[in-house]
């Protein structure tokens, strides 16, 4: 009788499933212009490798602030260059995978609600009371948009109607809620915003936004860390990015020195 039981207990062992392998997942900071973009791209990811990134958006500037003082993210997809050269001195990530992915565009958006400018100049305008940026000392986007305004002559006018948000994604939404007339803002979240007018800078106003990734620490999610960065810059997210307003540098950055 119990050789029976035995027989028949090995014989559902054999038949069970196998246990499943251990989740792989890759840690990405990336810029708050990316948000839109990269679920999308990581979703297509996913569903090509079997590889899960967990994402998290925000300001470049304090993104880069974390990964230097120990946050474990093995990517970080940067709004300007400077603060990958940032993260590279301060030895968390290595120089020799910095890559160009993308240029940025700063665009003016406002809700329906209210007649949108036809330029930025028109921003000077009473009716607009409110213009919100991102935070030009940790947001590249509202670094650049500060730029475009004062270099179009009308910063000395709009000091006193800025509204800083934490980053640009932020920055849109006071928009969207109409706690701002109008928003400074990144073409790709601009162009994936519903219910508003998009308006275009003139790029000659601001400093370009070359945007740049790096892998981050080592070992085994560093490797997936590079196959993601390389799905980013491979034709199928290429064609993502390009939906979503980005202009795309082929080329690879040099390293530079700290």
């Amino acid at each position: 009788m119990h050789k029976h039981l035995i027989v028949f207990a090995l014989a559902c062992a054999a038949c069970s499933p196998p246990r499943p392998s251990a989740e792989r997942k890759v840690r990405v900071a990336a810029a708050a212009d990316l948000q839109k973009a990269f679920t999308e791209i990581a979703a297509a990811f996913k569903s090509r490798t079997g590889i899960t990134v967990e994402l998290q958006f925000g300001a470049s500037g304090l993104l880069a602030k974390q990964i230097e003082q120990g946050a474990p993210f093995a990517m970080f997809a940067a709004a300007n260059r400077s603060y990958v050269d940032q993260v590279i001195k301060a030895g968390t990530c290595d120089a020799a995978t910095a890559r160009s992915y993308a240029r940025g565009q700063v665009v003016i958006w406002s809700s329906r609600k209210i007649e949108a400018p036809s330029s930025i100049t028109d921003l000077a305008d009473p009716r607009f009371k409110k213009i919100a940026i991102a935070n030009p000392a940790t947001a590249p986007y509202g670094k650049a948009a500060k730029e475009a305004l004062e270099k179009a002559g009308v910063w000395p006018q709009l000091q006193d109607r800025i509204v800083l948000g934490e980053n640009v994604q932020a920055t849109l939404v006071y928009a969207q809620k109409h706690e701002a007339d109008v928003a400074l803002v990144a073409h790709s979240l601009a162009m994936a915003a519903e219910g508003g007018t998009t308006v275009e800078i003139d790029p000659a106003l601001y400093t370009p936004l070359d945007q740049a990734l790096v892998i981050c620490g080592t070992g085994e999610e560093a490797q997936l860390a590079k196959q993601y960065a390389e799905y980013v810059l491979g034709q199928d997210g290429r064609v993502v990015m390009t939906r979503y307003g980005f202009a795309l540098p082929a080329e690879a950055l040099p390293s530079r020195t700290p």
